[in-house]
Protein backbone atom coordinates (compact mmCIF):
# COMPACT_ATOMS: atom_id res chain seq x y z
CA UNK A 1 0.00 0.00 0.00
CA UNK A 2 1.43 3.30 -0.81
CA UNK A 3 1.71 6.53 1.06
CA UNK A 4 -1.65 8.30 1.82
CA UNK A 5 -0.63 11.54 3.11
CA UNK A 6 0.77 14.85 1.43
CA UNK A 7 3.95 15.84 1.40
CA UNK A 8 3.44 19.58 1.82
CA UNK A 9 0.01 21.27 2.37
CA UNK A 10 -0.12 24.61 1.76
CA UNK A 11 -2.92 26.60 3.67
CA UNK A 12 -3.99 29.74 2.16
CA UNK A 13 -6.99 32.42 2.98
CA UNK A 14 -7.74 35.98 3.97
CA UNK A 15 -6.93 36.51 7.59
CA UNK A 16 -9.29 34.98 10.17
CA UNK A 17 -10.93 32.92 7.39
CA UNK A 18 -10.56 29.91 9.40
CA UNK A 19 -6.84 28.19 8.46
CA UNK A 20 -5.65 28.18 12.15
CA UNK A 21 -8.84 26.64 13.24
CA UNK A 22 -8.46 23.99 10.65
CA UNK A 23 -5.43 23.01 11.95
CA UNK A 24 -6.62 23.37 15.77
CA UNK A 25 -8.58 20.42 14.55
CA UNK A 26 -6.50 18.81 12.96
CA UNK A 27 -4.35 18.44 15.96
CA UNK A 28 -7.66 17.36 18.06
CA UNK A 29 -8.39 14.94 15.18
CA UNK A 30 -6.52 11.25 16.26
CA UNK A 31 -3.37 10.08 13.73
CA UNK A 32 -5.33 6.88 12.23
CA UNK A 33 -8.40 8.99 11.55
CA UNK A 34 -6.62 12.14 10.45
CA UNK A 35 -4.52 9.80 7.90
CA UNK A 36 -7.72 8.29 6.45
CA UNK A 37 -9.88 11.26 6.28
CA UNK A 38 -7.54 14.10 5.52
CA UNK A 39 -4.52 12.74 4.41
CA UNK A 40 -2.43 14.33 6.73
CA UNK A 41 -0.30 12.18 9.10
CA UNK A 42 1.51 13.55 12.04
CA UNK A 43 2.26 17.20 11.28
CA UNK A 44 4.10 20.35 12.15
CA UNK A 45 3.25 24.07 10.71
CA UNK A 46 5.28 26.55 9.35
CA UNK A 47 3.79 29.75 9.75
CA UNK A 48 4.36 33.30 8.92
CA UNK A 49 2.67 34.86 11.49
CA UNK A 50 5.12 34.21 14.93
CA UNK A 51 7.97 35.05 12.10
CA UNK A 52 5.91 38.51 11.81
CA UNK A 53 4.97 39.44 15.20
CA UNK A 54 9.04 38.55 16.23
CA UNK A 55 10.32 41.73 13.96
CA UNK A 56 7.53 43.68 15.55
CA UNK A 57 8.40 43.18 18.91
CA UNK A 58 11.95 43.41 17.97
CA UNK A 59 10.94 46.82 16.50
CA UNK A 60 9.52 47.87 19.76
CA UNK A 61 12.51 47.48 21.70
CA UNK A 62 14.81 49.39 19.15
CA UNK A 63 13.09 52.10 19.42
CA UNK A 64 12.95 51.98 23.09
CA UNK A 65 16.51 51.83 23.25
CA UNK A 66 16.18 55.09 20.99
CA UNK A 67 17.63 52.79 17.72
CA UNK A 68 15.95 53.18 14.27
CA UNK A 69 13.26 50.50 13.67
CA UNK A 70 14.58 47.60 11.07
CA UNK A 71 11.14 46.49 9.55
CA UNK A 72 8.44 48.57 10.52
CA UNK A 73 7.12 52.02 11.01
CA UNK A 74 5.44 52.90 14.10
CA UNK A 75 2.17 52.32 12.54
CA UNK A 76 3.37 48.19 12.27
CA UNK A 77 3.18 48.85 8.86
CA UNK A 78 6.32 47.12 6.25
CA UNK A 79 8.86 49.51 5.83
CA UNK A 80 9.50 47.60 2.27
CA UNK A 81 6.90 45.51 -0.14
CA UNK A 82 10.03 42.83 0.00
CA UNK A 83 9.94 41.66 3.66
CA UNK A 84 6.63 39.82 2.99
CA UNK A 85 8.74 38.22 -0.01
CA UNK A 86 11.43 37.25 2.97
CA UNK A 87 8.30 35.57 5.14
CA UNK A 88 7.51 32.81 2.06
CA UNK A 89 11.44 32.41 1.76
CA UNK A 90 11.99 31.87 5.27
CA UNK A 91 9.27 29.54 5.78
CA UNK A 92 10.29 27.46 3.29
CA UNK A 93 13.98 27.88 4.23
CA UNK A 94 12.32 26.15 7.64
CA UNK A 95 10.85 23.17 5.72
CA UNK A 96 14.85 22.79 4.49
CA UNK A 97 15.84 22.37 7.94
CA UNK A 98 13.48 19.89 8.79
CA UNK A 99 13.61 17.80 5.96
CA UNK A 100 17.90 18.48 6.12
CA UNK A 101 17.70 17.24 9.74
CA UNK A 102 15.83 13.93 8.76
CA UNK A 103 15.58 12.74 5.16
CA UNK A 104 13.16 10.49 5.74
CA UNK A 105 10.77 13.56 7.16
CA UNK A 106 8.09 12.38 5.07
CA UNK A 107 7.73 8.64 5.50
CA UNK A 108 5.41 9.77 8.61
CA UNK A 109 4.88 14.02 8.59
CA UNK A 110 3.12 16.81 6.55
CA UNK A 111 4.48 20.09 6.58
CA UNK A 112 1.39 22.73 6.52
CA UNK A 113 2.69 25.87 5.65
CA UNK A 114 0.68 28.82 6.25
CA UNK A 115 -0.06 32.02 5.36
CA UNK A 116 -2.36 34.88 3.99
CA UNK A 117 -1.82 37.42 1.48
CA UNK A 118 -3.54 40.99 -0.35
CA UNK A 119 -3.01 42.64 -3.67
CA UNK A 120 -2.05 45.27 -1.99
CA UNK A 121 1.57 43.77 -1.20
CA UNK A 122 1.78 41.73 -4.46
CA UNK A 123 -0.97 38.57 -3.36
CA UNK A 124 -0.39 35.47 -3.37
CA UNK A 125 0.70 35.33 -6.90
CA UNK A 126 4.15 37.27 -5.34
CA UNK A 127 4.17 34.87 -2.56
CA UNK A 128 4.17 31.61 -4.79
CA UNK A 129 6.98 33.13 -6.95
CA UNK A 130 9.43 33.00 -3.65
CA UNK A 131 8.68 29.50 -3.21
CA UNK A 132 11.75 26.80 -2.84
CA UNK A 133 11.53 23.96 -5.85
CA UNK A 134 11.73 21.75 -3.25
CA UNK A 135 7.92 23.19 -1.88
CA UNK A 136 6.57 23.73 -5.06
CA UNK A 137 7.87 20.33 -6.38
CA UNK A 138 5.73 18.66 -3.23
CA UNK A 139 3.27 20.80 -2.57
CA UNK A 140 -0.77 20.62 -2.56
CA UNK A 141 -3.14 23.83 -1.70
CA UNK A 142 -5.98 24.03 0.05
CA UNK A 143 -7.40 27.96 -0.22
CA UNK A 144 -10.25 28.50 2.18
CA UNK A 145 -12.49 31.31 0.63
CA UNK A 146 -14.61 33.62 2.54
CA UNK A 147 -15.78 37.37 1.61
CA UNK A 148 -13.89 40.21 2.67
CA UNK A 149 -16.98 40.62 4.30
CA UNK A 150 -16.76 37.47 6.67
CA UNK A 151 -13.03 38.11 6.97
CA UNK A 152 -13.83 41.63 8.55
CA UNK A 153 -16.23 39.99 10.92
CA UNK A 154 -14.10 37.48 12.13
CA UNK A 155 -11.04 39.30 12.53
CA UNK A 156 -13.11 41.50 15.11
CA UNK A 157 -14.39 38.52 16.29
CA UNK A 158 -11.32 36.52 17.40
CA UNK A 159 -9.43 39.70 18.33
CA UNK A 160 -8.24 39.21 21.90
CA UNK A 161 -6.64 42.63 22.99
CA UNK A 162 -4.83 40.98 26.13
CA UNK A 163 -2.88 37.87 23.56
CA UNK A 164 -1.95 39.83 20.64
CA UNK A 165 0.47 37.36 19.67
CA UNK A 166 -1.99 34.30 19.52
CA UNK A 167 -2.21 32.23 16.46
CA UNK A 168 -5.71 31.82 17.64
CA UNK A 169 -6.49 35.11 18.77
CA UNK A 170 -4.87 37.82 17.02
CA UNK A 171 -5.97 40.16 15.08
CA UNK A 172 -5.56 43.83 13.02
CA UNK A 173 -7.70 46.93 13.59
CA UNK A 174 -10.03 47.39 10.63
CA UNK A 175 -7.96 50.40 8.72
CA UNK A 176 -5.27 47.91 8.63
CA UNK A 177 -6.90 44.53 7.37
CA UNK A 178 -8.88 46.87 4.95
CA UNK A 179 -5.03 48.11 3.55
CA UNK A 180 -3.99 44.91 3.47
CA UNK A 181 -6.21 42.48 2.78
CA UNK A 182 -9.83 43.88 1.17
CA UNK A 183 -8.00 42.78 -2.46
CA UNK A 184 -7.75 39.33 -3.00
CA UNK A 185 -5.60 38.07 -6.54
CA UNK A 186 -6.69 34.56 -5.41
CA UNK A 187 -9.42 34.22 -7.99
CA UNK A 188 -6.87 35.91 -10.71
CA UNK A 189 -4.20 33.17 -9.37
CA UNK A 190 -6.61 29.86 -9.73
CA UNK A 191 -8.65 31.10 -12.75
CA UNK A 192 -6.98 29.13 -15.56
CA UNK A 193 -7.37 25.82 -14.11
CA UNK A 194 -9.77 24.21 -11.84
CA UNK A 195 -7.29 22.21 -10.50
CA UNK A 196 -3.87 23.43 -11.19
CA UNK A 197 -1.78 26.37 -10.38
CA UNK A 198 1.15 26.74 -12.27
CA UNK A 199 4.19 28.12 -10.28
CA UNK A 200 7.48 28.72 -11.76
CA UNK A 201 6.50 26.40 -14.64
CA UNK A 202 5.53 23.60 -12.18
CA UNK A 203 1.63 22.74 -12.07
CA UNK A 204 0.48 22.63 -8.16
CA UNK A 205 -2.68 21.03 -7.58
CA UNK A 206 -5.33 23.18 -5.07
CA UNK A 207 -8.55 22.97 -3.67
CA UNK A 208 -10.96 25.26 -2.48
CA UNK A 209 -12.49 24.97 0.91
CA UNK A 210 -15.59 27.62 0.70
CA UNK A 211 -16.23 28.84 4.43
CA UNK A 212 -18.45 32.00 4.26
CA UNK A 213 -20.93 29.78 5.81
CA UNK A 214 -18.48 28.99 9.23
CA UNK A 215 -18.13 26.28 9.96
CA UNK A 216 -14.48 26.19 11.22
CA UNK A 217 -15.18 28.57 14.34
CA UNK A 218 -17.26 25.61 16.12
CA UNK A 219 -14.62 23.09 15.14
CA UNK A 220 -17.66 20.05 14.66
CA UNK A 221 -18.28 17.55 12.79
CA UNK A 222 -19.82 20.04 9.61
CA UNK A 223 -16.05 20.75 9.45
CA UNK A 224 -15.02 17.75 9.37
CA UNK A 225 -16.96 16.47 6.56
CA UNK A 226 -16.24 19.29 4.66
CA UNK A 227 -12.27 18.95 5.15
CA UNK A 228 -12.90 15.51 4.54
CA UNK A 229 -14.61 16.05 1.11
CA UNK A 230 -11.99 19.42 -0.31
CA UNK A 231 -8.99 17.62 0.84
CA UNK A 232 -10.18 14.07 -0.87
CA UNK A 233 -10.55 15.85 -3.84
CA UNK A 234 -7.37 17.16 -3.58
CA UNK A 235 -5.70 14.45 -2.43
CA UNK A 236 -7.51 12.94 -6.04
CA UNK A 237 -5.45 15.37 -8.30
CA UNK A 238 -2.12 15.47 -5.62
CA UNK A 239 -1.86 11.28 -5.72
CA UNK A 240 -2.74 11.35 -9.89
CA UNK A 241 0.04 13.66 -10.28
CA UNK A 242 2.85 11.87 -8.65
CA UNK A 243 2.23 9.14 -10.59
Amino acid sequence: MGKNTFDILVLNARPASGKSEVIDYLTRTPLKEREKRFHIGGFETIDDFPMLWAWFEEDAILSEMGHPRLHTDEGQTFKWIHLWDVLVRRMCLEYQKKVGENPDYHDKTTALIEFARGSQHGGFGRAYEHFSQEVIERAAIMYINVSWEESLRKNRARFNPDRPYSILEHGLSDEKLEFLYRESDWEEVSAADPEFITIQGIKVPYAVFENEDDVTTERGEALGQRLEETLGRLWEIYSSKKK
